[in-house]
């Protein structure tokens, strides 16, 4: 099981990539947003904002927050760094159940785009 410790290195490694894409796919991809990750198996939720391409702002609280982000994913620890390291697809994970989104239909295909 993954730690509070290796899920926030693996946002940061998503941050990363997000910046380093190229600029037109991250300037046009994704508009200012609420974004959180609710790690299950930890009951944390990571929380910040999607803005010019960067994920900004991020912090951790504990459990479900009160107010839903406008892009909402939710999985376990394992399947977090999985994903971002490449290992775990986003679209299979997505239609198998393992990663659940609550996003706007535009966001979600952004999203694909980007992971």
């Amino acid at each position: 099981m993954a730690t509070i410790e290796e899920c926030r290195a693996a946002l940061d490694r998503l941050a990363e990539n997000l910046a380093g894409a190229d600029e037109g796919l991250r300037g046009s991809a994704m508009p200012d947003r609420s974004l959180s990750c609710h790690v299950t198996d930890l009951d944390v939720t990571f929380v910040g904002h999607l803005r010019e391409g960067h994920i900004r702002e991020v912090r951790t609280m504990p459990g479900v927050p009160e107010r839903q982000a406008e892009i909402a994913l939710e999985m376990t620890g394992d399947d977090l760094v999985a994903l971002v390291d490449g290992r775990l697809n986003f679209a299979r994970a997505w239609a198998n159940g393992r990663v659940r989104l609550k996003a706007g239909l535009r966001d979600v295909l952004r999203l694909r785009a980007i992971l």
